[in-house]
């Protein structure tokens, strides 16, 4: 009967292990992963800037040396992230590529331009910056106009700010909820050892000696919950990024990102899991030994 009794206490014990590990693993790595989309929010927004698409069209009447020397501003501009000439012969082929049919033999005429095809750097993808670059490119000789789509840029940039500013607000309660719920699960482990810490009062052990290897114990758990989030977490970005490459979110490269929410969710397991164990076995230090049933 003594040893079914404590089989199933080793059970028990075995699963509150189970369920503080997994919290504490499940809202590090929610916590982490929002961290993580945060720190790389910069990138991530000034990926999609980049890929609006902006147009500079000649006059008919431009010549070759307007072109070059369009060409040789746009590779010195810190504001440009790449270009592209297109003749308007080139342009012509892909219109009728498009069409199916030969509009010049139509028209008698090519009515295209010649054109630059760019991409700006994402920190210039903002109306300010926009309104200043495009009224230094109609300066340049030959230009005739400047075309992109204003309202993409408009809806691109507000979006990004308010997802941003959400995820940062989801992120701090996401913290103090993981607190609650960690401490919440320590405190039911600890409430099975009420009566061992109890005990050892009352034969005279001081509560800093009580304390201590509960609170190891806990540490420990929190390095095993933290570690497992760190490799989930990691095992995440390795996929993300061979997912949207293009995002720039490569952990190889770029791994500072990755290396500072770990050591943070290291941490932030150590203190939470230190902590909550110091004030749940404080709880039970406190009370009276008829005040523990």
């Amino acid at each position: 009967m003594t040893n079914h009794y404590e089989k199933y206490q080793k059970r028990k014990l075995i699963s509150s292990y189970f369920s503080v590990i997994f919290s504490i693993a499940l809202v590090l790595f929610l916590l982490g992963t929002l961290s993580l989309f945060v720190i790389n929010s910069r990138k991530i927004s000034d990926n999609f800037r980049e890929t609006i698409p902006m147009t500079v069209f000649f006059h008919k009447d431009a010549n070759e040396y307007n072109t070059d020397t369009f060409s040789k501003k746009l590779s010195k501009a810190p504001y440009v992230k790449d270009f592209v000439f297109v003749s308007k012969a080139d342009a012509a082929k892909q219109h009728q590529e498009e069409l199916g049919e030969n509009f010049i033999e139509f028209l008698g005429f090519n009515p295209l331009q010649d054109s630059f095809d760019l991409h700006l750097k994402g920190e210039y993808v903002i109306n300010d910056s926009i309104a200043k670059i495009e009224k230094e490119l109609m300066q340049s000789k030959g230009v005739k106009e400047i075309a992109y789509d204003k309202q993409l840029v408009d809806m691109v940039n507000d979006n990004l700010d308010r997802i941003t500013k959400w995820v940062l607000v989801i992120t701090a309660v996401l913290t103090l909820i993981s607190m609650l719920l960690i401490n919440s699960s320590l405190r039911l482990l600890i409430f099975s050892s009420r009566f061992t810490i109890k005990t050892m009062q009352m034969v005279g052990a001081t509560k800093s000696f009580i304390r201590r290897p509960f609170i190891f114990h806990s540490i420990r758990l929190g390095i095993i919950g933290s570690v497992i989030a760190i490799i989930a977490i990691t095992a995440l970005t390795f996929y993300a990024d061979s997912k949207f490459p293009d995002v720039g979110i490569d952990p190889t490269k770029n791994y500072l990102p990755l290396v500072v929410v770990s050591l943070g969710l290291l941490l932030l397991g150590l203190i939470i899991t230190s902590i909550s164990t110091f004030f749940a076995t404080q709880r039970y230090l406190n009370l009276k030994s008829d005040e523990l049933y």
